[in-house]
């Protein structure tokens, strides 16, 4: 099964996105700086994720 560079990198987004907004919610507010954590989180899982590529498969 070959996943696309774009759909992994959405993924990975919403994946970190959502860690760092569980969290942010503990308090019941989110404040600016943790806003700004959750923006953060998603664009640098979009970048990074979409930068490596996929390991090239080998042998059988």
């Amino acid at each position: 099964m070959k996943i696309s560079g774009i759909v992994k990198s959405i993924l990975s987004g919403l994946a970190a996105g959502s860690a760092a907004a569980v969290t942010a919610v503990q308090d019941n507010v989110i404040t600016t700086g943790e806003g700004v954590t959750i923006a953060l989180a998603v664009l640098g899982a979009w970048g990074i994720v979409y930068a490596v590529p996929n390991r090239p498969k080998t042998g059988a």
